[in-house]
This record gives structure tokens, C-alpha cells and sequence, in this order.
């Protein structure tokens, strides 16, 4: 089984180098996908309320072979929760839906800037991180702005912000500033969903150069720019080869190469943060 090294965050705690996604996987056949997950040595999953799965990912922990102490489990806030304590009982809920008695890594999904709340949300997770429901907290799609307005206003700094990332939106400005400040770029959709880049050119060449897949090439950039990706797969095979990271390293130029195809704007959707809602 691949050993995962860990990133440390900047409030003493620690995640794996690699996440499991979770979105849309429900039902006993996502279960049985994040169980899998887990036994091929991912030890760290993320969901959320709006994903509707945090139960089965209870249930995959606790069928599979793996100790709660062992994994680091992530959830995140909606919008509609980032009223103070609608975002309290938001946890509150996550935790029942999960079974669990305090989750590892809590987000704020969006920061919903219409809504005007997120402020609140982020108050509510500092204090159900003193409580020990939480013990990490972040934010997700956040930007510089936003990052420095929670951090203004609880003078709390945000140890993880799980970022849109992969070749054609590589996100080089947000992750200097998270850098930064100190926290943690995770990465959504690392591997670029259908927009994957599996075919271009800079890709396949080094594909071909360390005898792996264009995912492991993806993923192995990923952690050469320091960020934390978090694929998902339902295949056991796919799972395995997204974890095998750790036996190459890319080349500076190659990491370069990758970097450079990146689109005006790569987005998989319109996701802008400073007008996307998502409730």
C-alpha cells in the first residue's frame, strides 16, 4: 500500500497529501466505492451537506478496516447555512448524518457574496472548533478578498481553501496567496472532469517518459505546486493508480509544460466565486 506523506496546516494539524472526492457517489454502490477507497489507502474523504452522502460515508468508514482515528473526514457549509447558527446546526447535522463525534476539517462550500453571510459562517466554525465538533476549519472558492475579510474579522486564518485546479485553470495568483497566508490549496476537480488533459502534448510526453498514466502525470503536478488534490473515483483500479504518486517526480520543465496550458479562463463552468451561488 502507498504511503502518503501529509501536509501540515497552520493551526498544528496535519492532512494527507491526497484526498478522496466523494460528489456523487450515494447509495450502497458509493459505500462500496469509498470503502474501496479506503482500502486502497486513501485516508482522507471529502464531502458535503450538499453532496447528500455524508451518511454513506459513515457507513464505508465504519464497514471498512480502517479506524476513525485513522481517517480525516471533510464536510462543508451550503449557503443557505451561513446565517451564525443555521452554520452551527449545519455541523451539528453533519455529524449526525455521519455518526461521528467531531469531523477533522470542516469548509465553507462558497462564500456566497450575494448572500452576505459568510462571516458568520466563519464565526460559527471557529466556535464549534473550540467546542471539538471540528478540528480543523477552512474555506473553499474563496478569494484573496474574501480570504482576508474573515481573517479581519476573527483575526482566525483559514487553514485549508479548496480551489478549482488542474491544468487549464491552474490558479498560480490564488495559490501565491494562500501561500502567503499560510494556508493549504486543496484542489477540486484536479484532473479537469470531461476537460481532462490527458491528450496534450506536454502531458502524454511525460506520460511516456516515467511509464505512467496522464492522471498520475496530472495528479504527480499537482503536488509538485503544492496543492492537495482530491480525485474521485469509483473504479478500485483507477483509486490505486490516483494514490501511486510517490515512485517519480516530474522534471521542473515538464511542471512548466503542464502549467502552461492554461486558458484565459479554464473554469469547468462559471463558477466565479465573486458572483456564483450555490445553496
Amino acid at each position: 500500500m502507498t504511503a502518503i506523506p501529509s501536509y501540515e496546516l497552520n493551526d498544528g494539524n496535519s492532512l494527507p497529501a491526497v484526498g478522496f472526492g466523494t460528489v456523487s457517489l450515494s447509495g450502497d454502490g458509493g459505500t462500496a466505492a469509498i470503502r474501496a477507497a479506503l482500502e486502497s489507502g486513501y485516508r482522507l474523504l471529502d464531502t458535503a451537506v450538499n453532496y447528500g452522502n455524508e451518511e454513506e460515508v459513515g457507513r464505508a468508514v465504519r464497514a471498512s478496516s480502517v479506524a476513525r482515528e485513522d481517517v480525516h473526514i471533510t464536510t462543508k457549509i451550503p449557503g443557505r447555512h451561513h446565517e451564525y447558527s443555521l452554520a452551527v446546526e449545519s455541523v451539528e447535522g453533519s455529524l449526525r448524518r455521519s455518526g461521528f463525534d467531531h469531523l477533522d476539517l470542516c469548509l465553507i462550500h462558497w462564500p456566497n457574496p450575494g448572500v452576505g453571510k459568510y462571516l458568520e459562517a466563519w464565526r460559527a466554525l471557529v466556535d464549534v472548533r473550540e467546542r471539538g465538533l471540528v478540528r480543523s476549519i477552512g474555506v473553499s472558492n474563496f478569494t484573496e478578498q474574501h480570504l482576508h475579510a474573515v481573517i479581519d474579522d476573527s483575526e482566525v486564518t483559514p487553514a485549508v481553501n479548496q480551489i478549482e485546479l488542474h491544468p487549464y485553470f491552474p490558479q498560480a495568483a490564488m495559490r501565491e496567496v494562500d501561500a502567503e497566508l499560510g494556508i493549504q490549496t486543496q484542489s477540486w476537480s484536479p484532473l479537469g472532469k470531461r476537460s481532462a488533459p490527458f491528450t496534450e502534448r506536454p502531458v502524454t510526453d511525460a506520460a511516456a517518459a516515467h511509464s505512467v498514466t496522464p492522471a498520475q502525470v496530472v495528479l504527480r503536478w499537482q503536488l509538485q505546486l503544492g496543492a492537495l488534490p482530491i480525485p474521485k473515483s469509483a473504479d478500485p483500479q483507477r483509486q490505486l493508480e490516483n494514490l501511486d504518486l510517490f515512485g517519480f517526480e516530474l522534471t521542473d520543465a515538464e511542471v512548466t509544460a503542464i502549467s502552461g496550458l492554461a486558458r484565459d479562463d479554464g473554469r469547468l463552468f462559471g463558477g466565479d466565486p465573486d458572483v456564483h451561488e450555490e445553496m
